[in-house]
């Protein structure tokens, strides 16, 4: 590009009318012809800024030219080219020139002139991006100068299903299964999606609690809505102490093979007890001093720590061996129930105490306590709660409003948030230990050892939030940054998404994987292999689809129903047996005709009848009316139903 010659008669009117929007920016048909911009697209145009300061942003891309590679080679075009990451519909950089009599400028191989050396630019590019990378050219500079260019990171903005390439009947479907589950029986549900950078959809059914601690339906319950912030249970551990150790990984303040005892001192193997789990490696003392000593981070974040995977160090009638309740049995391992400050200390102590199932990196294990020391560490790195640390660093700078630990300690009402299990941590009576609670859950976290343990605030489980909130958070794992905000680098995010071993393709550094369709329960069978997230006990899930540019947030509180029969399965929750509760049937679901132009009723309505011959296939042979699967073949009929009347077989 060359700079504005006020010779130049063609270039003076258009830079006339053009200063209207205080730049002048053309497109570029071809190398010999020009296209004027007219009035009636104007916002076609690039729109370009002289301002007078730069923002002081974490950029994206922060580049110089010439020779933005620090070297001179003629094979290099890549010295005049960036690439960045993008999103139509949006698109901001600033740029200025400095020392230079001329350049060109190409955003997307679409020229944009009129920019002047020694000034400041702000430029609007949305009408030009793309979904993806973007790509800047900065060439055919003249002078002695620089022309610098900053980049900062994407953000949301809203958007529309159909311009996403979603069919807004499979969306009319999921809605039309959760509202009728929750007629016959489910409690709530929350819905939100992300594509190409864009929020398409938000939407939440359902009620804040459904049911008396007897299991009976409230004939007045509170409605759930758009703000109503879930108990997110597991998937606290991507949120919390994922997030956490990504960003400190990519500041250079942790590395994965940081071994444990660095963080915990000595203690942490040399006071382990002398006893060895029922269900693990028989081995002695020393034995397990060594193996202790061995642990680094790396190995809690694939769960190949070997610690057992909830030892209820809140459980003082437990027999730690066996990990069951037995009469006169005593917890070597207890620490304390008192949901306190001083029983989350003893519960560290308890970590030092804490013998292995198994030998570390020999197998995985899914753990609890992986995320719960892992947590520990991140406050020590941080030398403040996990809590405050998250606060600060990523809810704070995103403007999240509707995600905490501990909500009743931070300002939120109980009808914030959606209630979990009827009875507290009993089962509906069929569960005892000192001190557990029995009152309807709402607005606490309901797992035990991140409410008695760790005074609420674990790395495992503790978090709350609502869906919308969520999915912007989960939205890093695109771009590493939001805005002028830079949380990982680009590398640890793909280090963490990444298979752990080739036999162990479904699980990331604590990610969960597709893998080789390993995760459909969760993801439904049309993701690609890299798709990652996480599931929550509470019936939560985050869905991260890299390959089709997808966030999906789905939270419900499943759990919110009494037992089917607490006598054979004391977590047998009546709202189990819901389409609802299956997390991967909203995927599934969505994933029909993803851009396509293809008509997809014939198609749901072939798919819908299976469902209820599924549905009716899953109703126990001794079931009466009132048993949740005969109520969810009932939900399944009237949507058939309804369906038929709308669209016809």
């Amino acid at each position: 590009m060359k700079a504005f010659e006020p010779k130049d008669l063609f270039k003076t009117t258009l830079v006339f009318f053009l200063f209207l929007s205080l730049c002048s920016c053309k497109t570029q048909n071809s190398e010999n012809e020009q296209t004027d911009i007219q009035e009636d697209n104007i916002d076609k145009a690039f729109i370009c800024e002289e301002i007078n300061v730069l923002p002081e942003y974490e950029w994206q891309k922060s580049v110089s030219f010439p020779d933005r590679l620090g070297s001179i080679d003629d094979t290099l075009a890549m010295n005049s080219i960036i690439g960045f990451e993008g999103y139509s519909g949006q698109g901001e950089l600033y740029l200025q020139a400095k020392d230079v009599s001329s350049f060109d400028l190409f955003i997307n191989s679409v020229r944009c002139e009129g920019l002047e050396s020694d000034k400041l630019y702000h430029i609007d590019y949305s009408a030009y991006a793309v979904n993806g990378t973007n790509s800047l050219q900065v060439s055919n500079v003249e002078g002695d100068g620089k022309v610098e260019v900053y980049i900062p990171y994407p953000v949301l903005i809203e958007g529309t299903l159909a311009e996403e390439g979603f069919k807004e009947e499979c969306f009319e479907l999921i809605s039309d299964i959760i509202e009728n589950d929750i007629a016959y029986g489910f409690p709530s549900a929350q819905l939100a999606i992300i594509r190409h950078g864009k929020l398409v959809y938000n939407q939440t059914w359902g009620y804040l609690n459904s049911y008396d601690q007897n299991g009976n339906r409230l004939t007045d319950p509170k409605e759930a809505n758009n703000d109503t912030m879930y108990d997110l249970a597991s998937v606290t551990k991507m949120f919390s102490v994922n997030y956490a150790i990504q960003k400190l990984m990519s500041e250079g303040k942790i590395n994965l093979t940081d071994k444990i005892s660095d963080y915990l001192g000595d203690s942490f193997y040399e006071d382990t007890l002398d006893f060895s789990y029922d269900f693990g490696v028989q081995t002695d003392l020393d034995t397990q001093k060594d193996w202790k000593a061995s642990l680094t981070v790396e190995d809690l974040l694939k769960h190949q720590g070997g610690f057992p995977p909830a030892p209820r160090y809140f459980a003082i009638g437990l027999d730690a061996p066996s990990q069951e309740y037995l009469p006169d049995a005593y917890n070597v391992l207890f620490a304390g129930y008192q949901h306190s400050e001083e029983t989350k200390q003893a519960t560290i102590k308890a970590f030092d105490k804490t013998p292995l199932v198994y030998e570390p990196r020999s197998r995985t294990m899914y753990s609890d306590v992986d995320y719960m020391i892992l947590g520990v560490i991140v406050e020590m790195i941080a030398d403040q709660g996990l809590d405050e640390y998250l606060k600060e660093n990523f809810f704070e700078p995103l403007q999240l409003t509707r995600i905490t630990y501990s909500p009743l300690d931070n300002g939120y009402e109980k009808y914030d948030c959606a209630a979990t299990e009827l009875n507290g941590n009993t089962r509906d009576g069929a569960v005892y230990f000192p001190g557990v609670r029995e009152y309807t859950l709402q607005g606490e976290a309901h797992d035990e050892m991140a409410y008695y343990s760790m005074n609420g605030v674990s790395g495992h489980a503790g978090l709350f939030a609502n869906a919308a909130d969520l999915a912007k958070l989960a939205y890093l794992m695109f771009t590493g940054g939001y805005g002028g905000y830079k949380f990982f680098d680009r590398n640890v995010i793909d280090l963490f998404a990444s298979p752990i071993a080739i036999d162990t393709a479904n699980s990331g550094l604590g990610w969960a994987r597709q893998g080789d369709d390993q995760r459909s329960w969760y993801f439904g069978s049309l993701t690609d292999s890299s798709t990652i997230g996480h599931q929550g006990w509470t019936g939560t899930l985050v869905m991260i689809d890299q390959e089709r540019d997808i966030v999906m947030v789905y939270l419900t509180n499943e759990r919110n129903t009494a037992l089917t029969d607490k006598e054979v399965n004391a977590n047998d929750f009546n709202g189990l047996y819901y389409t609802a509760s299956t997390l991967g049937f909203v995927p599934e679901i969505f994933s029909i005709g993803l851009d396509s132009d293809s008509d997809v009723k014939p198609v749901l309505t072939s798919l819908l009848s299976s469902m209820v011959a599924d549905a009716k296939g899953l109703i126990p042979d001794n079931a009466n009316k009132d048993h949740p699967a005969y109520l969810n073949y009932l939900s399944k009929v009237k949507v058939y139903e309804d369906w038929i009347k709308k669209y016809g077989e």
